[in-house]
């Protein structure tokens, strides 16, 4: 999926979450942990912005089909990818 650019607000999440967790998959209850200031809805919108606009990916748990593991998107790879884009 080609990354597009996100509101201000989305990438200042994002940053948090990228320094937290890096290139390691995560789960919701860990972004949960690491916003625990943010309300559900919230959470649940800044994982959906990010997955929507291709900041971040999503695969079903191997152990538990209900829950979902994310992964982040390298910043480098993601504007280098808005890069390319523009060029289409």
């Amino acid at each position: 999926m080609k990354t597009r650019p996100v509101p201000k607000w989305i990438m200042q999440h994002y940053s948090e979450m990228w320094c937290r967790f890096k290139e390691n998959e995560f789960t919701y209850e860990e972004v949960s942990s690491l916003f625990k200031d943010e309300n559900d809805n919230s959470i649940r919108a800044i994982i959906s912005q990010l997955r929507k606009n291709g900041w971040l990916s999503a695969e079903f748990n191997q152990e538990d089909s209900r829950k979902r593991e994310y992964k982040l998107k390298k910043p480098e790879e993601a504007i280098i990818d808005m890069g390319k884009k523009n060029e289409d």
